[in-house]
């Protein structure tokens, strides 16, 4: 007859206690961590205020892209605010104040629903501080006249109010989002920032310097508020589905196009289509993160 090493025979517990005890295990969760760092967003911003403000050719490059002829040829002209008694799209012209109220309300009110305080509180700030430090950084950052600009162009506009209330809104609405809608929620900002940002450079609002400004100081603002947060409430790794990512950015691009397209001046159409899209994408790859590190959560094994 075989033995068999008494070390090697399983031991059934005698009360519940013990099994839950005895057959919990560890499974790991992921969590995000932005792509592009807050560093190095405000260090492209910095590359773009030197560039496009501090030097000649900067200033000549953009100040090209300004004529006698106004916003009137702008396509999104009638939308934009800019018309007589026209509507305006949000967050243009007087829009823009209700616009970050209501965002505010929104992200205040998913907060309390989805009970994240930790993400609520981190989705707010993202907003408030793209804000402020647009606020600041206007003022601090002076627009020297080193061409002999006509006295319209000299104004400081770097960086832009209108895109930033895009920007910090729907970054702060991806902060907070549910983990199945969130790729959603970032496919129509990206949307929502393409338009504005090709808008606001159509209707001579803004330069493409202008536009990029805002959106790195936003995202930099993202980052750091994801880097912050403590690890129970950093958003969870999510699928996209795989085709969002193309479609995101095809939409965007054509928001972008014919958001900055203009009549009398292809030359300037492409470049304020270039100069949206690539706020879209940088939007899009902040928040497109990948897994940072992994948290344990406790599971208990079948059987």
């Amino acid at each position: 007859m075989t033995q068999q090493d008494p070390s090697t025979l399983s031991t059934h517990p005698d009360t519940p206690d013990q099994v839950s005890g005895a057959t919990a295990e560890r499974s790991p969760s992921r969590t995000i961590r932005p792509r592009i760092s807050a560093l190095l967003c405000l260090v492209g911003f910095l590359a773009v205020y030197l560039i496009a403000v501090c030097t000649p050719f900067g200033q000549r490059a953009e100040n090209a892209l300004f004529n006698s002829n106004g916003a009137n040829p702008a396509w999104i002209y009638d939308w934009s605010g800019t018309a007589y008694d026209s509507p305006a799209l949000p967050p243009l012209d007087q829009t823009a104040m209700p616009t970050l109220l209501v965002g505010i309300a929104v992200i205040a009110a998913v907060t309390l629903v989805r009970r994240r305080w930790w993400q609520g509180c981190a989705a707010a700030g993202v907003v408030m501080a793209t804000l402020g430090s647009k606020e600041l950084t206007r003022m601090i950052l002076p627009r020297p006249d080193l061409v002999g600009a006509h006295v319209s162009l000299t104004e400081p506009s770097f960086p832009s109010g209108h895109v930033a209330i895009p920007a910090g809104l729907a970054l702060g609405a991806a902060l907070i989002a549910s983990p199945r809608i969130r790729p959603y929620v970032t496919a129509v900002g990206m949307l929502w920032l393409a338009v504005t940002a090709g808008a606001v450079q159509a209707t001579y609002h803004h330069r493409p310097s202008d536009v990029l400004g805002s959106t790195l100081l936003a995202c930099a603002c993202y980052s750091l508020a994801a880097r912050l947060l403590p690890p129970a409430a950093a958003p969870d790794v999510t699928r996209r589905p795989r085709a969002l990512p193309a479609i995101a950015l095809a939409l965007s691009a054509a928001g972008a196009l014919v958001a900055g397209a203009r009549d009398d001046s292809v030359t300037q159409s492409l470049v304020f289509a270039a100069a949206a899209f690539l706020c879209a994408a940088l939007f899009w790859f902040t928040t497109a993160a990948g897994p940072a590190h992994t948290a344990c959560r406790t599971r208990p094994a079948l059987g």
